[in-house]
This record gives structure tokens, C-alpha cells and sequence, in this order.
């Protein structure tokens, strides 16, 4: 019995360690009064466990992330929906005159990402504000993240992903561009220089999602980085979303229509995502 609790302890112990850093609870208001300022370590750290992502799921991940109240509803409708695919997701995302912003609507075919984000809303809410206070500061730690990914052999195109570096910006891009990856990895492991013997090809695993073109509306298929401009494309246009215009700016998407919250309707069968 006492070796079973000694091993029981090192397993949780080892969970721990390897989970991603705790950030404290968001505030009582999302977006405090006073713009956050981060110092690039602290950047560092909070794009960690999202730097690695493709640049459309990242760009996109940011740009939901500056509506922190939103995500932990449109989590649990992705959860409840998780049946639903392609053609029919996107139809029930329309179908059900959903309330959050199509940034948030956008990430509903992404449930894990969701519930990444709504499992830690201190850190989606940092995040979220870094981003609107700080865009570029931002990019530039995943940029820092990713440097440091490639000089350590993690980081590197394969079947799932196309990754260049072209004039000092490593840009990662979907091989398939109607199926967007998810890789999966602990920065505790990709952002520190590999032990000898230590097997790197191994540190990254990838899920993913098809789209089609039904889910052109909320973006997909147009978001991507101008890394040398230091600017996020969102459904071809800029994301002009800053700390000062938080409150009032509408990002353009075509046939997405915007519904406020008493206007939902549930159209379709909800299960609990198991």
C-alpha cells in the first residue's frame, strides 16, 4: 500500500510538472481600466502553449481571445454539438443565431481549443489583453518561441504542417489548407535544448479539423500573418481590434449575420462531449 501511494504521488507530481504554468483568475472586469504591460519574458510565457499552433488557428485563437466572457459559453455549445461536422456544423452555428462574435463562432469546430482556453481563463484572459494592449510585443514572442522550437529540432515541416523561415519570420501553414492541425506538446519540452538521446520527432503529435467551405463566412481559408508588417489577417481584411477601441469595433465579415443574446434559438440536439 505504501509503495501505491509513493507511486501514485510521483504520477501527480509528474502531471504537474509538465502542465502549463497556473495564471491567476481574470478580474471582476475582463478589461481592466489601465492597458496590462507585459516584459517579453513574461510574453514569452503566456504564447508558449499556443506559438507552435498553425498561423490561421493562431491568428485566430488571439483574435477570440480579446472576447474572454465569451469563451466559456461557446465551449460548452461546442462540447454539446461535438457530433456535428463540416457542412452541418456550420449550419447550426447559423441556424442557432448564436451571440458571441464570429472570432468566438470561428473556434466552434475546435472543441479542444475551446476548452483550453475556457479551462484557464486567467490565462485567455491575459492573453486576450496582451494582445489588444500590446499586438506586436506579442507576435514577437512567438516568434522568439518559434526560433527556438526550430534551433532544437522540434519545430520542422512533415505531413501535417509547412514550416519557413523567410527573412528572419517562421511562418507555419497547414499542407492541407482545408484541414487545420492541432499539434499537441508541452513547452517544458520544445522550448528547452533536448537531452542526448533524446528522440525530438516525438514531441509534437497533431489532431485537426477539416473545413469547408461552408466556414469561409467566419474567416477560414483567409486568416493569416503579415509577419514582416506585424499585422493578423482576419477573413482578408486586417484585425484592427486594439485596447482603445475594444468596445467598439466591428470586425467585417461577409454573410455572418450578428445576433445579440436573447435572439438565440437552439435548433439542434445537444450531447455532452464525453
Amino acid at each position: 500500500m505504501k509503495k501505491l501511494l509513493i507511486f501514485t504521488g510521483l504520477i501527480a507530481g509528474l502531471a504537474l510538472a509538465q502542465a502549463p504554468p497556473p495564471y491567476p483568475p481574470p478580474p471582476p472586469s475582463s478589461y481592466p481600466q489601465q492597458a496590462p504591460s507585459y516584459s517579453p519574458q513574461e510574453l514569452d510565457n503566456l504564447v508558449s502553449r499556443i506559438a507552435l499552433y498553425p498561423d490561421p488557428l493562431l491568428s485566430q485563437v488571439l483574435a477570440a481571445a480579446g472576447y474572454p466572457n465569451e469563451i466559456p459559453d461557446a465551449a460548452a455549445w461546442a462540447n454539446q454539438h461535438s457530433y456535428l461536422h463540416g457542412d452541418a456544423l456550420a449550419a447550426a452555428i447559423q441556424e442557432d443565431r448564436l451571440p458571441w462574435d464570429p472570432a468566438v463562432q470561428a473556434l466552434l469546430p475546435f472543441p479542444s481549443v475551446l476548452n483550453m482556453m475556457a479551462g484557464d481563463m486567467g490565462w485567455t484572459t491575459a492573453i486576450g489583453n496582451a494582445f489588444l494592449a500590446d499586438p506586436n510585443g506579442v507576435m514577437d514572442a512567438v516568434q522568439r518561441r518559434r526560433q527556438e522550437a526550430m534551433s532544437y529540432g522540434y519545430l520542422q515541416s512533415n505531413g501535417q504542417i509547412v514550416v519557413t523561415n523567410s527573412g528572419g519570420y517562421v511562418s507555419i501553414m497547414p499542407v492541407n489548407p482545408a484541414f487545420i492541425p492541432v499539434p499537441v506538446y508541452n513547452p517544458g519540452v520544445v522550448f528547452v535544448r533536448p537531452r542526448p538521446g533524446f528522440f525530438v520527432g516525438g514531441a509534437i503529435t497533431f489532431g485537426g479539423v477539416t473545413l469547408g467551405a461552408a466556414f469561409a463566412p467566419w474567416g477560414w481559408g483567409h486568416n493569416y500573418f503579415d509577419w514582416g508588417q506585424r499585422r493578423v489577417i482576419i477573413n482578408d481584411h486586417p484585425w484592427e481590434r486594439h485596447w482603445d477601441n475594444r468596445g467598439v469595433y466591428v470586425h467585417p465579415y461577409e454573410h455572418v449575420e450578428r445576433h445579440p443574446g436573447e435572439r438565440r434559438i437552439e435548433r439542434h440536439e445537444r450531447h455532452e462531449r464525453r
